[in-house]
C-alpha cells in the first residue's frame, strides 16, 4: 500500500513542480513529470528527515513543500535534457 501512496503523490506532486517551475516546462511528456513527481517525494522527504524533520500529528505542510520544491527542480532538469523542441528550423 505504501508503494501505491508514493505513486499517486508523485502524480500530484510532479503536476505542482511543473506549475511552480519557472518557464516554459510543458515541453516534457507527462510520464516523465510522474517520474519527476515521485522523485521528489522520495529526495524530498529524505532531505526533510535528514534535516531533523520528525513529522507532525496532523498534515505535514513542511515536508510536503519541501517535496515540491524537489519535484520543481527536477523538472527543470528533466526539461534542459530531454525537452521537446517547440522551434522547427
Amino acid at each position: 500500500m505504501e508503494i501505491i501512496g508514493v505513486i499517486i503523490a508523485g502524480i500530484i506532486i510532479g503536476a505542482l513542480g511543473k506549475l511552480v517551475a519557472p518557464g516554459d516546462k510543458d515541453n516534457i511528456p507527462i510520464w516523465l513529470t510522474v517520474v519527476c513527481g515521485i522523485g521528489g517525494v522520495l529526495i524530498g522527504w529524505g532531505i526533510y528527515s535528514a534535516f531533523g524533520g520528525d513529522g507532525s500529528d496532523g498534515v505535514d505542510w513542511v515536508r510536503w513543500i519541501v517535496a515540491i520544491a524537489v519535484s520543481a527542480v527536477l523538472v527543470m532538469i528533466a526539461s534542459a535534457l530531454t525537452g521537446r523542441r517547440t522551434t522547427r528550423v
